[in-house]
Parts: C-alpha cells; structure tokens; sequence
C-alpha cells in the first residue's frame, strides 16, 4: 500500500523539526571547585582536564577539586539547576539563549546565607569561572561549562 504525498511532506517536516530540536539541545555542566597550592597535587578532575592549563595560569593554584557538580540539558535555555556540595550550593536559572550562548543568573550560597547573586552570560565557546570566598588554605571556584 503506497503512502500519499501529504504524508509524506508531513513526516519529513516532523523529522526535520526533531533533529534541529535535538541538534539545539546542549548540556551545561556545573563545578563548585575548590582550588589550593599543595605540595603534592592531585590529577585534575576528568571534568576541568579541557581548562586545567587557564585554572592555573589564571588562578595560580596547583590543585582543583570539585566539591559539587551538577549536568543540564538545556532545551529551551529557560531551565534552572542546583550544583550542591557539603557547604555551599549553586542556583543556576537560565534566562534565554543568545546565539553566542546563554544569559544566567547565578545564586551562590554557603548553608542558607546568600553569598554572591549575579547576572551573567555563559559563552557557547569557553567556560565561565568566577572567584568565590576562600575556603581554608584554598579558594572557591564556580565553574560552567557548555559540553
């Protein structure tokens, strides 16, 4: 039995909207990272290995450990996520996407204070980092990345 040319039309329309749906869909990968000068470091974390060589060149400590993580798959580039850790926790709500990438409004908090509230952007082609309180002998990071 042979399909009619309506739907036909209709079904490749229907795929070509699902692959560019699919196509628009990009995951944004969230760190609370903490970065310190040791003595003997630790291998980067499989997450930072794209930017470790900006981490210390920028920052100028040897060692980066992430404390809290957290992955979104943006469909509509109107999502918000937590990235959690023992201590601290980031709200991440994403405002809209551009064509260079996403606009974020980022909330920071240590157990229920908040700490740093900022709107921002997120590039398509590099990582945002941000400079959080110290912790310890080391520094917080705040680390997103479009995978």
């Amino acid at each position: 039995m042979g399909r009619s040319p309506a739907f036909l039309i209709f079904f490749i329309a229907l795929m070509i909207g699902a692959t560019s749906v699919l196509q628009g869909a990009e995951t944004v990968w969230s760190g609370l990272v903490i970065a310190e000068n040791v003595t003997q470091p630790q291998r980067v974390p499989p997450e930072l290995t794209r930017i470790e060589g900006s981490l210390k060149k920028f920052f100028g400590y040897n060692q980066f450990q992430v404390i809290g993580q957290s992955q979104k798959t943006l469909k509509t580039g109107q999502e918000d996520w937590l990235a959690t850790s023992k201590f601290f926790g980031l709200h991440v709500d994403a405002r809209g996407e551009t064509e260079a990438g996403y606009v974020l409004n980022l909330k920071l908090y240590k157990e229920k204070e908040l700490l740093l509230e900022t709107d921002t952007k997120l590039s398509k082609r590099s990582p945002l980092v941000i400079k959080g309180p110290q912790v310890g002998g080391g520094q917080l990071l705040l680390v997103l990345v479009v995978q």
